[in-house]
C-alpha cells in the first residue's frame, strides 16, 4: 500500500529501551513529509491527554502484572479511537512509537505475563468490523540488552523499566524475536549496533523497498 494513495499508513517503531528508535522516527517522518504524505508522529503509552496521563502511572508507579497490562491497554483504546483510527482515515502516515509489539514483550515476555490474556485484550481493544488493527510495518530496532545498558547508562533518569535488570531486557528481546516470528511479513529488523547514520540508512532503504517512499 502506498501513503499516497487516501488509505492511511501505520508504521510503528520498536525495540529495548536504549535501541535508538526514537532517534530515527523523527527522521521517517521527515522523509514522508518530503514526498507530501501528511504524517501523525505518536507514542505509546501515550498519543492522548488520557493515555498520557496513564503513561505516567505505567512507567512510575509499582503494580502488579495484570494491573499493568490493563493500563496499557486502556491506554491504547483511547489513542487508537482518538488519533490512530481518525488519521488513517483521512489518509495519513501514523508513525508510532511503540505499539502492541511492545506489551507482549515488556508486559508478556520481560513481566511473564499470560500471553493469551494479551491477545485476547489486543482484540477487544484494537478490533473494529472483525479485524484487529495493527501496522503494516514495524521497525524492529535490535540491539543486545548489555549494549542498550551502556546507552541507557548516560542518559535521562531512568524509568521503573529502564532501571531494569540486563536479564528483564534479555527477556524483552526474546519477546520481540517472538513477535518477528510469528509476523515476518510486518516486521523489519534493524541491526541497531551501527552508527546514527547506517541505521538511518536501513530505516529509509525499508521504506523505500516497500513502496512507501
Amino acid at each position: 500500500m502506498s501513503a499516497n494513495q487516501g488509505v492511511g499508513l501505520f508504521i510503528s517503531f520498536e525495540g529495548i529501551d536504549g535501541a535508538g528508535k526514537s532517534t530515527h522516527i523523527a527522521g521517517l517522518a521527515e522523509a514522508l513529509s518530503s514526498k507530501g504524505c501528511k504524517v501523525t508522529l505518536t507514542r505509546e503509552p501515550g498519543g492522548t491527554g488520557l493515555a498520557e496521563k496513564l503513561r505516567g502511572l505505567i512507567l512510575n508507579d509499582a503494580m502488579d502484572a495484570l494491573t499493568e497490562s490493563l493500563l496499557v491497554f486502556a491506554a491504547r483504546r483511547d489513542h487508537v479511537e482518538t488519533v490512530i483510527r481518525p488519521a488513517l482515515a483521512k489518509g495519513e502516515v501514523v508513525l508510532c512509537d511503540r505499539f502492541t509489539d511492545a506489551t507482549f514483550a515488556y508486559q508478556g515476555a520481560g513481566r511473564g505475563f499470560d500471553l493469551q490474556t494479551l491477545s485476547t485484550l489486543e482484540t477487544w481493544v484494537q478490533s473494529q468490523a472483525e479485524q484487529v488493527l495493527q501496522p503494516e510495518l514495524t521497525y524492529w530496532f535490535d540491539l543486545s540488552p548489555s549494549l542498550a545498558a551502556e546507552r541507557l547508562a548516560s542518559a535521562r533518569v531512568p524509568d521503573k523499566f529502564e532501571s531494569q535488570p540486563v536479564a528483564f531486557f534479555e527477556a524483552v528481546r526474546s519477546g520481540y524475536a517472538a513477535r518477528a516470528q510469528a509476523d515476518p511479513q510486518r516486521f523489519a529488523r534493524i541491526e541497531a549496533n551501527q552508527s546514527r547514520e547506517a541505521v538511518f540508512a536501513e530505516v529509509i532503504a525499508v521504506a523505500k523497498e516497500r513502496g512507501y517512499l
